[in-house]
C-alpha cells in the first residue's frame, strides 16, 4: 500500500469540514430566517474552521521573546490588493479591545462576513501566490487547489445576512476547536431542531413587531418636528412678501422719476450731438487719409523684411552644407591615409582601395564645382540684399517726411481747438461735456502718433539688424574664399598621393613579374631549404635594413635570403647565383658569399 502525503490528508480534511460548515450555516440560516447574531453556534464554528484553514502551513516567524504563527499578516495584504478592504483594516486598527494579531484576523473575518466580500478578498489573496510565499509554506492550503475551493464555497454565504458585535466580545482569548457533534445527525437533535425552529420562528415575529413599532415612533417623530419647522418658514416667508412689496412701490416710484430725468436728458444729448458730429467726421477723414497712407509703406517694408529673411536662410542652409561638405572631404582624406597604409601589406587589397580613392576624387571633383557655383549664386544674393537695403533707406526718407507733415498738421489743429475751446467757454457753458470729448479724441489722436512713431523706431532697429546682416554676410563670404584655398590645396595634396599611388603601382607591377618567376624557383628554393636545415634563417621580421648596402626595405627594395648564410639582403645585394654542394641548380647568394665561393672554386683548380 503507498502511504499518502500526511499534508495532503490535512488539506483534504480542512476542506471537506469547511464544505460540511459552510453548508449547515447556510441551510441554517435560510430555515432561521433572520439575521444572524455572533452568539449562532453555527456561524461560531464556521469562523473556527476557516481559522483551521488559513492557520495551515504558515510559517513560523522568529521575534526576540517567542515565535509568532498568525494569519494576520496574510490578512493585511489585502488591503494593498484590494483597494475597498481599506476601511476593514482601518476599523479593526480602531478597535480598543484587541491585543493581539490572532483578535484582530478574526475581527477581520467578522466584517468580511457582513460586508458580504470575503470571497472577493480571499480570491485577491490566492491570485498572488507570490506574495502568499512569504507567510505560508508550499503546501500549506492557501497555497494549493484547495484553497481556490474553499474560496469558491464563500460566494454562497452573500445569501446570509449577519449582525455581528465586534466590540463587546473577547476575541483575543477565544479557544478555537472545532465541535464535530454539530455535523453527526441525532434523532434527539432532529427533535431539537424542529422546537428551535418554531421558537425561532416565533421570536422572529416578536422582533418584527417589536420593529415596525420603532419605525411607527420614529416616524411620527420626525412629522412633528416637520411641521414646525414648516410653521416657522411660513411665518418668515409672510414677513418678507410685506417686505419685498413696501419696495416695490418705492422703486416704482422712483423709476417714474428717472425715466422723465432721462428724457430730459436725452434731448440736451442730441442736440449736442448733431453739432459735433460734424466735427468730428471732419477730423476722422483727415486722420484716415494719413494713416492709409502709413499703413501701405509698413506694409512694403514688411514684405521687403521677410524676403530678405528668407534670403538669409537660404545662404545659411547652404554654409552649413558646405561646411558639412568640408567635414566630409576631412573624412575621405582621413580614410585614404588609412587605406594607403592598408595596401602595404597585401596586392589585392591595394588595387580595391586605388579604385575607391579614383571614386573619391571623381565626387570631389563634382562637389568642388557645385561650390563654385553656390559662391557664384550667393554673391548674386549679397547684391541683391544690398540694393534692398538702399530701397528700405529710401523708404524710410519718405515715411519721415511725411511724419514731419503730420507733426504740423497736429500743431495747427491744436491751435484751432484752442481758439474754439475759449470761444466756447466764453458763449456756451453747455458745452462742456462736448469738448471734454473731443480732448479725449485728440488724447487718442496723439497716442497713435506716438505708435507711429515708436513703429519708426523699430524699424529704424530692423534696418540696423539686416546691416549687422549684410556684415555677417560678408564675412561667411571671406570664410568660405579661405574654404575654397584649403580645398584647392587639398587638391594639390591629392595629386601629390595621386602619383605615389602610379608609383606603387609601377612597383606592384614589378613585383608580380617577379613572382611570376619566382613561381618556377619555388621547387629550387624547397631542395635548397632542405640542403640548409642546419643554418640559422633569419626571420622577416627582424630584418629591417640591408646587411650591405644598410638601406632600408620598402615595396620597391624587397627582401631575399641568401642560401649560403641565411641573411637577408636587397635584390642589388642579393643578384647572383651559384650551384651549392647541398644543391646542383643554381640558387640566389648575396655578394660576399659569391667572393668568397669564387675564391674557393679558384683555389681548388690546379
Amino acid at each position: 500500500m503507498a502511504t499518502k502525503d500526511p499534508t495532503a490528508v490535512e488539506r483534504a480534511n480542512l476542506l471537506n469540514m469547511a464544505k460540511l460548515s459552510i453548508k449547515g450555516l447556510i441551510e441554517s440560516a435560510l430555515s432561521f430566517g433572520r439575521t444572524l447574531d455572533s452568539d449562532y453556534p453555527p456561524l461560531q464554528q464556521f469562523f473556527v474552521v476557516m481559522e483551521h484553514c488559513l492557520k495551515h502551513g504558515l510559517k513560523v516567524r522568529k521575534s526576540f521573546l517567542s515565535y509568532n504563527k498568525t494569519i494576520w499578516g496574510p490578512l493585511e495584504l489585502v488591503e494593498k490588493l484590494y483597494p475597498e478592504a481599506e476601511e476593514i483594516g482601518a476599523s479593526v486598527r480602531d478597535l480598543p479591545g484587541l491585543k493581539t494579531p490572532l483578535g484582530r484576523a478574526r475581527a477581520w473575518l467578522r466584517l468580511a462576513l457582513m460586508q458580504k466580500k470575503m470571497a472577493d478578498y480571499l480570491r485577491c489573496l490566492i491570485i498572488q501566490r507570490d506574495l502568499l510565499s512569504e507567510f505560508y509554506e508550499y503546501h500549506a492550503l492557501m497555497m494549493e487547489e484547495e484553497g481556490a475551493v474553499i474560496v469558491g464555497l464563500l460566494v454562497g454565504l452573500n445569501v446570509i445576512d449577519a449582525n455581528l458585535c465586534v466590540k463587546g466580545e473577547d476575541l483575543d482569548s477565544q479557544v478555537g476547536v472545532i465541535d464535530f457533534s454539530m455535523y453527526l445527525k441525532n434523532e434527539e437533535d432532529i427533535g431539537n431542531k424542529e422546537r428551535n425552529v418554531q421558537i425561532a420562528a416565533i421570536l422572529d415575529q416578536k422582533n418584527y413587531v417589536e420593529e415596525l413599532n420603532r419605525q411607527l415612533n420614529s416616524t411620527v417623530s420626525s412629522l412633528h418636528s416637520r411641521v414646525d419647522s414648516l410653521e416657522k418658514s411660513n411665518t418668515k416667508l409672510i414677513e418678507e412678501l410685506a417686505i419685498a412689496k413696501n419696495n416695490i412701490i418705492k422703486l416704482q416710484e422712483e423709476n417714474h422719476q428717472l425715466r422723465s430725468e432721462n428724457k430730459l436728458i436725452l434731448m440736451k444729448t442730441q442736440q449736442h450731438l448733431e453739432v459735433t458730429k460734424v466735427d468730428v467726421e471732419t477730423e476722422l477723414q483727415t486722420y484716415k487719409h494719413s494713416r492709409q497712407g502709413l499703413d501701405e509703406m509698413y506694409n512694403e517694408a514688411r514684405r521687403q523684411l521677410r524676403d530678405e529673411s528668407q534670403l538669409r536662410q537660404d545662404v545659411e542652409n547652404e554654409l552649413a552644407v558646405q561646411v558639412s561638405m568640408k567635414h566630409e572631404i576631412e573624412l575621405a582624406m582621413k580614410l585614404l591615409e588609412k587605406d594607403i597604409h592598408e595596401k602595404q601589406d597585401t596586392l589585392i587589397g591595394l588595387r580595391q582601395q586605388l579604385e575607391e580613392v579614383k571614386a573619391i576624387n571623381i565626387e570631389m571633383y563634382q562637389k568642388l564645382q557645385g561650390s563654385e557655383a553656390d559662391l557664384k549664386e550667393k554673391n548674386e544674393i549679397i547684391a541683391r540684399l544690398e540694393e534692398k537695403t538702399n530701397k528700405i533707406t529710401a523708404a524710410m526718407r519718405q515715411l519721415e517726411q511725411r511724419l514731419q507733415q503730420a507733426e504740423k498738421a497736429q500743431m495747427d489743429t491744436e491751435d484751432e481747438d484752442k481758439k474754439y475751446l475759449q470761444e466756447c467757454q466764453s458763449k456756451f457753458d453747455s458745452l462742456q461735456k462736448q469738448i471734454s470729448q473731443k480732448e479725449k479724441q485728440l488724447v487718442q489722436l496723439e497716442t497713435d502718433l506716438k505708435i507711429e512713431k515708436e513703429w519708426r523706431q523699430t524699424l529704424q532697429e530692423d534696418l540696423q539688424k539686416e546691416k549687422d546682416t549684410l556684415s555677417h554676410l560678408r564675412n561667411e563670404t571671406q570664410q568660405i574664399i579661405s574654404l575654397k584655398k584649403e580645398f584647392l590645396h587639398l587638391q594639390d595634396e591629392n595629386h601629390q598621393l595621386k602619383k605615389i599611388y602610379h608609383e606603387q603601382e609601377q612597383a606592384l607591377q614589378e613585383l608580380g613579374n617577379k613572382l611570376s618567376e619566382s613561381k618556377l624557383k619555388i621547387e629550387d628554393i624547397k631542395e635548397a631549404n632542405k640542403a640548409l636545415q642546419g643554418l640559422v634563417w633569419l626571420k622577416d621580421k627582424e630584418a629591417t635594413h640591408c646587411k650591405l648596402c644598410e638601406k632600408e626595405f620598402s615595396l620597391s627594395k624587397r627582401k631575399h635570403h641568401c642560401r649560403n648564410c641565411g641573411e637577408i639582403f636587397c635584390n642589388a645585394c642579393s643578384d647572383n647565383e651559384l650551384p651549392l654542394p647541398s644543391s646542383p641548380k643554381p640558387v640566389r647568394v648575396c655578394d660576399s658569399c659569391h667572393a668568397l665561393l669564387i675564391q674557393r672554386c679558384s683555389s681548388n683548380l690546379p
